[in-house]
């Protein structure tokens, strides 16, 4: 068991008509003047960006707005809000969507007050010292970025996808209406869950071992999750299964799952890459990666173990005390029916639908390793030819 710190500060309002708590948060941190940072038309059409501006216009409270986040959030957007921020002398930033709208509102949070290009913190130049207060109206449980302390942007030129952590960037709040995602579509359903579910087994699949009350409450997360996904796929307006998957999204990247343990993320960092480049949603490059990650770390018999647990404890699969790798096997298989079962890949072809080559492979190697520098994972450290050997397991 690892010694560890855990710090959770954003205040959660959770619950049916939880947007009416809008304005006393905002000014409760100290916002006068908001940006409110919104993806495509989804928040307008479903009237949540109408409720927003009233709700600020009868508090007295002054804003502007800017839409257009896309999915993996680009640089350029970042720009454009910092530009817009800095005119405006806004001092709160309200996210109303996603992971990918609240990953943009914190990047644009640390460039206000930064001199000079805000890609310095990611491209490892500069460390943040500062960040405009975010808050968050969640539509999309997902990314997790509502409790977390990760900021994931695509830079445009060279579609170059990388992540900053600071505690500086977390939200003052979050307001969750499980209501609000009763319209999302199957697709971005099963593919938040997803990814719900893999924030939490890449801190699951470890070499600490011993932490057995954050063990217990990983495969709670994912048996919940996994059953869940089920039930609001079959009833997409079912609220009790589209409040556990909303909470368990924020559970899963708030790094409670991590407590006494250590994370792995290279299954992320090796996806980072396919959706920089190919634009596909980064829950399904998941779901396309993980079954070949998983045999690939197996090969090291040292993590078998954790695999079996797996397998009984989250997938129901029988254990045969007489053959471990073959229960962890069915266990691996066991997810990879479920990926498919909610309509997601389990292969790079299945994912893109294109024949991607091994100087594709091999470009995104030396960008997930960015040129042979680092390497990704805990578990099983993955150097250069590894990460290439799994993205060709998963062709």
């Amino acid at each position: 068991m690892k010694d560890f710190v855990f710090y959770a500060p954003t205040k959660v309002v959770f619950g049916r008509g939880a947007e009416a708590r809008l304005p006393e948060l905002i000014q409760q941190y100290g916002g006068k003047k908001v940006l409110v940072h919104y993806g495509g038309g989804s928040a307008r059409r479903s009237g949540l960006l109408d409720d927003v501006y009233d709700m600020l216009n009868a508090a007295g409270i002054s804003f502007v707005e800017l839409g257009g986040v896309v999915p993996n959030p680009l640089l350029s957007k970042v720009n454009e809000g910092i530009d817009l921020c800095r005119r405006e002398q806004v001092d709160f930033i309200l996210a109303v969507g996603g992971g990918s709208v609240i990953d943009s509102a914190k990047a644009i949070g640390y460039g206000v007050p930064y001199d000079g290009d805000v890609w310095d913190f990611w491209d490892g130049k500069a460390v943040p010292e500062a960040c405009l207060p975010v808050g968050v109206i969640l539509t999309i449980p997902a990314a997790g970025s509502e409790m977390s302390n990760s900021c994931v942007i695509t830079k445009d030129d060279g579609a170059v996808k990388r992540g900053v952590n600071s505690d500086l960037c977390r939200c003052r709040f979050a307001i969750m209406n499980p209501e609000r995602t009763f319209t999302l579509p199957p697709y971005q359903t099963a593919a938040g869950a997803t990814d719900i579910m893999m924030h939490t087994m890449e801190r699951y699949f470890n070499k600490h071992q011993d932490m057995t009350l954050t063990d217990n409450i990983a495969e709670a997360l994912l048996r919940t999750v996994k059953d869940c996904a089920y039930e609001v796929l079959r009833n997409p307006e079912d609220y009790r299964s589209r409040a556990q998957i909303m909470w368990a999204g924020s559970l899963a990247h708030n790094d409670l799952t991590e407590c006494g343990t250590e994370k792995d993320f290279a299954t992320h960092r090796l996806e980072h890459e396919l959706s920089a480049l190919y634009g596909v949603t980064h829950g399904a490059g998941l779901a396309a990666l993980w079954g070949s990650w998983a045999r690939y770390v197996m090969r090291d018999e040292a993590n078998v173990a954790r695999f079996v647990r797996f397998a009984v404890n989250v997938m129901g699969v029988e254990n045969d005390y007489t053959d471990p790798r073959g229960t962890a096997e069915r266990g691996v298989r066991a997810m990879e029916r479920f990926y498919h079962d909610i309509g997601m890949p389990t292969s790079i072809h299945e994912l893109t639908g294109k024949i991607i080559t091994e100087d594709d492979i091999d470009l995104m190697v030396s960008k997930a390793s960015r040129g042979g520098t680092i390497t990704l994972g805990s578990i099983m450290v993955l150097r250069p030819d590894d990460m290439k050997a799994i993205y060709m397991m998963a062709l």
